[in-house]
């Protein structure tokens, strides 16, 4: 939900990387699945589909995205 499309971010890191320092490297992704919090049961769920944010179990509009949403760089790893 960060609004990356890990393609389009794969397809333009190898660009970015040709003739520089980091030619050879990899961007390594991990995906980490969207869940919300249901305000009224408390349930921490996947919402299904990822369009439409509600609990799966009473169903209620769950605005609250607890994981999935960021995109952050853990590490850099460069041979010397």
């Amino acid at each position: 939900m960060s609004g990356v499309v890990k393609e389009s971010l794969l397809f333009s890191y190898d660009l970015a990387c040709e003739g520089a320092l980091l030619k050879g490297s990899n961007l390594v992704i991990e995906e980490i699945p969207v869940m919300v919090c249901c305000p009224t049961c408390g349930i921490e769920t996947l919402p299904h589909p990822i369009q439409i944010l509600r609990c799966l179990v009473c169903e209620t509009p769950t605005p609250q995205v607890t994981r999935g949403k960021k995109l952050e760089v853990i590490a850099l790893e460069m041979p010397i």
